[in-house]
């Protein structure tokens, strides 16, 4: 177990509402990137049109990739904002439902929003970093 973040006031929150054709992980980067947010969760709801899930194996250390091609409903979309080296970084996990009323879901590697999605963006006061791993092959998260 890792160091829990100390429990210090939360810095700023941010709803952003994102466009129909955007690429949901660029748009979230971008914003990280101009409003200066080094460590953050994620949280929200939306609508895609598109979507590649990921799905971690183990053994080879990679990703499965699902890829959706129809709308679905994103019904829950979690995760954190954190630095990979000198790059911010977006993680986040989806569940999708789809309009027979399947659900799918796994690590988000890409989404073309439609008709929207809403994010709410909580920065956090601590330091959040990501250090690979050499075991899993896996950026794990730290706190500082």
């Amino acid at each position: 177990m890792r160091p829990a973040l100390p429990g210090a006031a939360i810095c700023r929150t941010f709803v952003v509402v994102i466009d129909e054709g955007d690429e949901i992980v660029t748009v979230l980067g971008k914003f990280a990137d101009e409003h200066d947010i080094g460590a953050a969760s994620l949280s929200g709801i939306g609508a895609l049109s598109r979507v590649n899930l990921g799905f971690w194996r183990p053994a080879t250390k990679d990703y499965l990739i699902t890829e959706i091609c129809e709308q679905v409903e994103l019904l829950s979309f979690s995760g954190n904002i954190a630095w990979l080296s000198t790059e911010r970084r977006i993680h986040a996990h989806v569940v999708v439902g789809k309009a027979d009323g399947t659900a799918q879901g796994g690590h988000l590697i890409e989404g073309s929003v439609y008709p929207t999605a809403e994010i709410v963006i909580t920065e956090l006061p601590a330091k959040m970093r990501r250090i690979l791993d050499e075991k899993t092959g896996l950026s794990l998260l730290h706190t500082e």
